[in-house]
């Protein structure tokens, strides 16, 4: 038996190492197990470094279009090894970084594989074999995820990929087939189409990125077509043929099936949570259909033993996971933490153009029973966006008629993912409509639009 602590979390990610760091705030003694990089694979595999690949697709398309500006550039070229090497220094020494805050916060890493044991105890294995049991009064579980598989397209790593072999391809691949158009398949797209490589997408829903509403999956669909990708929707892989040199897709669509060639097929298909193997059915923790059950403080059904990230039910966002963490901990320090309201969870994906929403779709806000004012401004009346030669996409935003209570908004267009806080802040706040009309917002800037959106639900709009 080693050292006894305060609180041991599992897993280092963006709820492991926030839970940590706040634990250790409050004057909690912390330790916290990871078995490869601190940071987890958002830092290391996910969020920071595909937003670097994302940078240099979006560097490379301001080249090809310098003339739009008046600026003539020739002969430029994009070097795929070194944007792939630049993405991992980002990560790199953004993993150093956390790092630094648990010798700093005074958290000790337990390096290995953690698994629960009964008694309130965390059994840690080292890559050599060796074992090693730490006591905790308190043990926050944070294992996050993995790429979900599909039966019908196992992952191999070299023909079919997941996201983390999608960002460390040794050579870009001509022609791609990209299951899957959430967030993670987006990104990749329209990196990969940037760079030159032939892409199709193949959706299962009847619009791409189908949890966005469905005038910004309409206008990213759009986007796509024009920018040369293929778009497959209300379709299905049924087999991935690897045997030949590339890979033969067959897509059951309603016309029939489609067999498409290429040489890498990336599965988008979502997240499958770690859970197995890590001792929760040892100590009776439950779980339904892969996830943890908790309560609003992250309390699972076992005494001393807490759940946070993608492994519980809510969002399977990073900033999702660090509240969730920050919460449990500050209750479990005896504070009164005011539980999250996953209703007003921003969810940001970085492709071109970006796309940033919260609250309620226009179809999920009718159907939740609300009579709403709707407001949409397109970028191509700001005058910032014209200027940026952004004039691609719109804001909307939807509004409970009865009371002016901000129900939810959907953005579409460059640099969305800054400006979605306003409206998160807005919405905690329980500001109406016509507060945020009343906002004196600065000229020129892409936030205007924000203002215009909802002077449009009023009938007050003056830029259209």
């Amino acid at each position: 038996m080693s050292a006894k602590y305060d609180l041991i979390v599992i897993g280092s990610g963006p709820g492991g190492y926030v839970a940590a760091i706040r634990a250790s705030q409050l004057g909690l003694k912390v330790g916290i197990v990871e078995k490869a990089e601190i940071g987890g694979i958002c830092l290391n595999w996910g969020c920071i470094p595909t937003k670097a690949l994302l940078k240099s697709a979006n560097v490379f398309e301001y080249m090809q279009h310098a003339e739009d500006y008046g600026i003539t550039v020739k002969d430029a070229s994009a070097d795929f090894g070194s944007i792939v090497k630049r993405s991992r220094g980002v990560a790199d020494g953004m993993s150093k970084g956390v790092q630094f805050l648990m010798k700093k916060n005074k958290i000790e890493q337990l390096t290995g594989f953690g698994k629960l044991k009964p008694g309130k105890l965390v059994e840690v294995t080292d890559d050599k074999g060796g074992k090693t049991d730490y006591s905790a009064e308190h043990i926050i579980v944070a294992t996050g995820g993995r790429s979900r598989e599909l039966p019908t397209m196992p992952i191999d790593g070299k023909k079919i990929i997941g996201y983390r072999e999608a960002m460390t391809l040794k050579e870009r691949p001509k022609k791609m087939v990209i299951v899957g158009s959430g967030a993670i398949g987006v990104e990749f797209a329209y990196f990969y189409n940037t760079l030159g490589t032939d892409v199709t997408i193949v959706e299962y829903m009847p619009n791409i990125v189908p949890v966005e509403d469905e005038d910004v999956s309409k206008q990213l669909g759009r986007t796509f077509k024009k920018n040369g990708m293929n778009i497959m929707t209300n379709a299905e892989v049924t087999n991935v043929d690897t045997k030949g040199k590339g890979c033969k897709v067959t897509v059951k669509t309603k016309k029939g099936e489609e067999i498409l060639e290429c040489d890498v097929v990336l599965s988008a298909v979502g997240v499958s949570t770690n859970i197995e193997g890590i001792g929760l059915e040892d100590v009776g923790v439950a779980t339904d259909k892969g996830k943890v059950l908790v309560d609003d403080y992250y309390k699972t059904n076992i005494p001393g033993i807490y759940a946070i990230g993608d492994i519980v039910p809510g969002q399977a966002l990073a900033h999702v996971a660090s509240a969730e963490g920050i919460i449990c901990v500050e209750k479990i320090a005896g504070h009164n933490p005011e539980p999250l309201d996953y209703n007003n969870i921003p969810g940001c994906t970085y492709c071109s153009p970006e796309i940033a929403s919260v609250g309620y779709t226009e179809k999920a806000a009718k159907e939740a029973g609300f009579d709403i004012k709707v407001g949409k401004f397109p970028f191509s009346a700001s005058g910032k966006a014209s200027a940026a030669g952004s004039k691609d996409g719109f804001v909307k935003v939807i509004y409970d008629a009865k009371y002016g209570e901000w129900l939810g908004a959907h953005l579409i267009g460059a640099n969305v993912t800054e400006m979605i806080a306003e409206v998160v802040a807005a919405r905690k706040l329980e500001t109406t409509g016509h507060e945020i009309i009343k906002t004196v917002h600065p000229h020129p800037t892409m936030s205007e639009a924000i203002m215009e959106a909802t002077a449009a639900a009023y009938d007050e709009v003056i830029h259209l």
